[in-house]
C-alpha cells in the first residue's frame, strides 16, 4: 500500500483545513494580532502531520525504524503476541515527531491484533501491556517480527491500514497514531541490534537492527 500523498499525511488534511479556515476568518474580521495564536496552531498541525517521502536502506535482513522518535528501550523481552523470547526495541514519539508508521522489514502480515486499553504515558514500560495498541506479526525471510503501535497519554486514535495477508516492504507506510505514542518492535533473539538507548531515529531511514 504505497502512500499517494507525501509531505502532509492524509489524516492531517481535515485538521489543517479547519485550522487554516478558522485562522483566515479571525484574521479577516479581527486582524493579525488576534489571529496570531491561531496561525501558530496551523504551523503545529502542519508539522505534526508532515509525512515526507523516504527511501529505506539495506536489504532483506535490514530492520528500519517504524517511527520517528527516541529509543526508550533496548533489550531482551517476552513477545506476548507470538509467545516467544525476543529482543525488543521501543521508540517513543513526542508531539513534535512525524507520526506516520512504516514497516520495519520486508514481509507478509500473518496476523493482526487490536486491544483497547488505557492511555498511560507511552514512555513507560507498562504502557506496552496496558495501553490501547495494535500489533502486526510480519513474517520476514530472515525471521518473524512483531510491530506494535501503542497509544500514549494524549493519543486517542491508532490507525492501521493493513490486514492479514498484506505484503509490506521496508519503509512502507502502514498506519498512523495521533498525538504522542510509541512503537515496539520484537525481533528474533539472534538479531544484531544497531540502535542504542537514547538514539534519535527516523522512520524508514534509520537502521535499528539486522536479522
Amino acid at each position: 500500500m504505497d502512500y499517494p500523498h507525501p509531505i502532509v499525511a492524509r489524516e492531517g488534511w481535515p485538521y489543517l483545513a479547519i485550522s487554516v479556515a478558522v485562522a483566515v476568518v479571525v484574521t479577516w474580521f479581527a486582524g493579525w494580532l488576534w489571529a496570531a495564536p491561531l496561525w501558530i496552531v496551523v504551523v503545529f498541525v502542519l508539522q505534526f502531520f508532515r509525512d515526507p517521502p523516504r527511501q529505506a536502506p539495506g536489504d532483506a535482513r535490514t530492520v528500519v525504524a517504524p517511527a520517528d522518535g527516541r529509543i526508550v528501550a533496548v533489550g531482551a523481552a517476552y513477545d506476548p503476541y507470538l509467545k516467544r523470547d525476543t529482543l525488543k526495541i521501543s521508540i517513543f514519539m513526542n508531539v513534535f515527531n512525524a507520526h506516520s508508521n512504516r514497516s520495519p522489514v520486508d514481509g507478509e502480515v500473518r496476523q493482526r491484533w487490536y486491544h483497547a486499553g488505557s492511555f498511560l504515558n507511552a514512555a513507560l514500560d507498562k504502557a506496552a501491556l496496558e495501553n490501547e495498541r495494535n500489533a502486526l506479526w510480519i513474517h520476514a525471510e530472515a525471521g518473524d517480527v512483531t510491530c506494535v503501535q501503542v497509544a500514549g497519554l494524549i493519543a486517542r486514535r491508532i490507525l492501521c491500514y493493513v490486514e492479514q495477508g498484506a505484503k509490506l516492504h521496508r519503509g512502507q507506510r502502514f498506519g498512523f497514531i495521533r498525538f504522542g505514542s510509541r512503537v515496539d518492535v520484537y525481533l528474533p533473539t539472534n538479531s544484531t541490534v544497531k540502535a542504542a538507548l537514547g538514539d534519535k531515529v527516523h522512520a524508514a531511514t534509520s537502521v535499528i537492527a539486522v536479522l
